[in-house]
């Protein structure tokens, strides 16, 4: 029987791990109409996340893509916590309930160019799912940030989510994002950036960055 021989570790980051240049955010349909039917969720949990993922890519520069489905005519505008982070960008509005069958937003992504995909928006079962799959079906890595979606039903989210791994999709948070795009305090030129989102939409780890540094000057680096 053969031995398998122990790895070598090196200081090194893991390929899984997102960086700020080799993905694309595809934020889609945070919008008034969806968030209405939005049970799995609360209001206030998903506009304070949608803001923290938005603010995070702004701030590192994240090739990102906002995408509405029929904004005039039935669905109402972006959330103003997502557009105000990206002053000016064009929202790509959409007939179609997958993003990935957009025309407009395909160009766009094939403009930017990245083989990574993020994706974020409502709701889960119908407008994450469909452009996770093609994507996924096309060669592209998927991450879905799972607390910055949200569907008609726990249920609907949970099972939209589980098929979506099945299928290789990588879930993870809207932290998480913010925290892995930062990945090391020593980073000094993006530490103020990172702590300054965590503190206003951070939630408790926000607060405990404000209690740490008024008591006690603490830094994370």
């Amino acid at each position: 029987m053969s031995v398998k021989a122990t790895p070598t570790a090196t200081a090194t980051a893991g390929s899984k791990l997102l960086t700020p240049a080799d993905h694309t955010l595809v934020m889609i349909d945070f919008q008034s109409q969806m968030a209405f039917a939005t049970h799995s969720i609360d209001a206030v949990n998903l506009r304070n996340n949608a803001a923290l993922v938005a603010q995070a890519a702004a701030g590192f520069k994240v090739s990102t893509i906002l995408t509405t489905v029929a904004e005039k005519s039935f669905s109402g505008p972006m959330f103003s916590e997502i557009a105000d982070a990206f002053p000016g960008q064009k929202m790509l509005d959409r007939t179609s309930m997958n993003t990935w069958e957009d025309a407009a937003v395909i160009d766009r992504v094939n403009e930017i160019g990245k083989p990574r995909i993020v994706l974020a928006g409502l709701w889960t079962s119908v407008c994450i799912v469909g452009p996770a799959l093609s994507a996924l079906d096309q060669g592209f890595e998927v991450y879905v940030i799972a607390d910055a979606c949200g569907d008609v039903s726990t249920e609907a989210h949970d099972r939209a989510m589980d098929r979506m791994v099945q299928a290789g999709a990588r879930p993870m948070t809207s932290l998480q994002y913010l925290l892995e795009l930062q990945r090391d305090w020593a980073r000094g030129d993006t530490y103020e950036l990172t702590t300054g989102i965590a503190k206003k939409v951070g939630g408790a780890y926000g607060i405990g960055i404000n209690y740490a540094k008024s008591m006690f000057g603490a830094h994370e680096g």
